[in-house]
């Protein structure tokens, strides 16, 4: 390292951002993540002993994957080296891969590699690194915010353990702000800052869990509150509601938490639950959803698990889709909420989604049989001359424009998809269809009937 590396390191150490400046450097200074680093747990262990194994840290923003990374970098007797994803090379893994030959074979010492941002990778790019994990030469430590499971090689978690770190609690933040206030080494605390109970127990909730978010705040409110007369300066509640004005919401549009609250809003108006489904739908209108995509969710559910026990549901649903694209937020909102509240209120079945489930299901498993010939069009050039829908019955010919014939193709008489269930208008047409086959069934007696009585 020459004097302007040194130098540089220096400035960047006293100027970085608090959150940098308070990442702890021991396991002991680590908070949360009880369930992955509690003392009887295998990381902990493994850190502790120097053993640890290629290794996937995985979850949101804030939680504690680079600063893991700087605790086994502090603790590690194996040289540490730290790539980010999205700024290095072929290169840069080159350079790396080299250094850790050369460590290996001349000072037996292993090669630690923390990937940040693993999943900016592309496969060919984790795909070079897979021989030298493989092999030994390389211990590789990846931290990604998205699902490694869908944004990471196969062959690279194979050889990893996965770590998934939870959003910290709110417990948890509180106690990191206090430290970064009163730190007066690597803290605020040389600025004589002092921050209330109530401000803290703000800014802790407001983050959502997000450590880095809360300590940001934290620094901005610092720098930029007057001193009082006593030289302090003070965090109170309002200085708090300042730094943060939209509270964080753990959200991302491609990531788990757009699919696990997508997910949870439309089990909650599958469980007629419209609190809940009020809640998630507030929560993705908060944090920027698009609201065309969330209306094709309501028109999803309203067919699917609404269905005929209330058919108007499905027009409501796609009302709200069409009056959200032409009104616009944030009167979307209202529209977007009392089509919610109808779907999550309505009562429901989901017998139209499992009969087309299950034709589909013996369509596929079974050979296409022949139309009937007196279903088929006899419109078209010469269908008349071969046969083509004759005999067919005209159910508006017939009282309660209804006649018994055959529709299935021959082989699958019987054969019965759609089940309608008790539920709201449903068990009207359950009713309704059990009238006309009843009534077709009695007219065939009677006509039966008559027929035996002229014989006679």
């Amino acid at each position: 390292m020459n004097l302007f590396d040194y130098m540089r390191e220096n400035t960047m150490e006293k100027e970085s951002p608090l959150a940098s400046r308070m990442r702890p450097e021991t396991l002991e200074e680590v908070v949360g993540q009880r369930h992955i680093l509690g003392k009887d747990k295998l990381l902990y262990r493994a850190i502790k002993a120097d053993k640890l194994g290629s290794v996937i840290f995985y979850g949101p923003p804030g939680t504690g994957k680079t600063t893991l990374a700087r605790v086994i970098a502090n603790t590690t007797s194996a040289q540490f080296r730290q790539i980010n994803a999205t700024v290095a090379g072929k290169k840069d893994m080159e350079d790396v891969v080299r250094e850790a030959k050369d460590n290996l074979g001349m000072y037996g010492k292993k090669t630690i590699l923390f990937v940040d941002e693993i999943h900016r990778f592309n496969k060919g790019q984790q795909d070079y690194l897979l021989p030298y994990v493989e092999d030994g030469t390389l211990i590789l430590i990846g931290a990604t915010t998205e699902n490694p499971f869908f944004e990471v090689n196969g062959a690279l978690l194979s050889r990893s353990r996965i770590f998934e770190l939870k959003p910290l609690e709110k417990e948890d933040v509180k106690e990191l702000i206090r430290r970064a206030v009163c730190d007066e080494k690597r803290g605020m605390g040389s600025y004589g800052a002092e921050i209330t109970d109530e401000a803290a127990d703000f800014l802790a909730d407001a983050a959502g869990g997000d450590a880095r978010a809360a300590l940001n705040a934290v620094e901005l409110g610092v720098l930029t509150t007057d001193r009082g007369p006593d030289g302090k300066v003070r965090i109170d509640l309002n200085v708090a509601q300042e730094c943060i004005q939209k509270r964080a919401v753990r959200y991302d549009k491609s990531g788990d938490s757009h699919y696990d609250t997508i997910s949870a809003f439309i089990k909650s108006m599958r469980g007629s639950d419209p609190d809940a489904a009020l809640y998630y739908l507030a929560r993705m209108l908060y944090a920027g959803e698009d609201i065309k995509f969330i209306a094709r969710r309501i028109m999803i559910c309203a067919a699917e698990d609404v269905g005929m026990a209330d058919p108007q549901a499905l027009n409501v649903a796609v009302s709200a889709s069409l009056a959200v694209e032409r009104i616009g937020m944030p009167e979307a909102k209202i529209i977007l909420a009392e089509a919610v509240t109808y779907v999550a209120t309505a009562p429901k079945s989901n017998a139209s989604y499992r009969a087309v489930s299950s034709a589909e299901s013996y369509v596929s498993s079974h050979q296409a049989l022949p139309v009937p010939p007196h279903l088929q069009d006899r419109h078209y050039g010469g269908a008349a001359k071969l046969g083509r829908g004759l005999d067919y019955k005209y159910a508006h010919d017939y009282p309660n424009h209804y006649v018994k014939q055959q529709y299935l193709p021959d082989g699958m008489e019987g054969t019965v998809f759609y089940r309608p269930t008790e539920m709201g208008y449903e068990k009207q047409v359950g009713e309704h269809l059990d009238f006309l086959r009843r009534s077709a069934e009695h007219l065939e007696f009677i006509k039966r009937t008559l027929e035996n009585r002229e014989e006679e």
